[in-house]
């Protein structure tokens, strides 16, 4: 279905612009830090981490998502390590390898693959790193500006902190904002945003 989309496009289905999440939590984006981007889509979000001096691997499903990712990131003079991968089917977690592990908008599944998800984001990162999720809630159903139509697929607050049982929970808050990132993301959106340090 992604690359459907994708590849029907003929521009940047989410825009070029960073999501509003990461420039809003730019302190934690420190240079010469080690990042991996889970589902980046085109490479918005991955090449925004890279101009801030970040070290970043990108994984993606979609041939013509990785295309445009890789052109924004050469248009950018930017240098992102991109990989074609499924992440609810291949073994894609490195142990222990990134200071920041980053989710933005990957609700393409339900509690089981978010379940795999979350597990390889964990192992991923490193004692004393951080995973940082943004995403949708339930609300968001009402509002239709966005996201898959399934509650399952949403996170709540209640949720992120029960599936992070044990790391440090720097934040968790669901909000509800206007979001314009392209033709996929427009409209007042309900939101959450999370981040948690892993143990060390």
């Amino acid at each position: 279905m992604w690359e459907e989309r994708f590849a029907a496009s003929d521009s940047y289905v989410f825009g070029t612009e960073p999501a509003r999440f990461l420039t809003e939590h730019q302190s934690y984006l420190c240079p010469g830090l080690t990042a991996l981007s889970i589902a980046d889509g085109e490479g918005r979000n991955s090449v925004y981490l890279a101009q801030q001096g970040l070290e970043v691997t990108a994984l993606e499903f979609a041939p013509s998502a990785l295309e445009r990712a890789r052109q924004l990131a050469k248009t950018h003079c930017v240098s992102v390590h991109y990989q074609h991968c499924d992440i609810l089917q291949e073994d894609w977690a490195r142990e222990n390898s990134y200071d920041l592990v980053l989710g933005i908008f990957m609700q393409f599944t339900g509690p089981a693959g978010r379940r795999k998800q979350f597990d390889g984001m964990k192992r991923s990162c490193r004692p004393g790193g951080m995973v940082m999720i943004h995403g949708y809630t339930p609300d968001q159903l009402k509002h239709g500006t966005g996201g898959p139509p399934f509650a399952e697929n949403m996170y709540t607050e209640a949720q992120m902190r029960a599936d992070f049982s044990g790391w440090e929970i720097l934040e968790c808050r669901a909000y509800e904002r206007e979001i314009e990132e392209g033709r996929g993301h427009s409209g007042l959106s309900a939101l959450l945003d999370f981040v948690a340090r892993k143990p060390k």
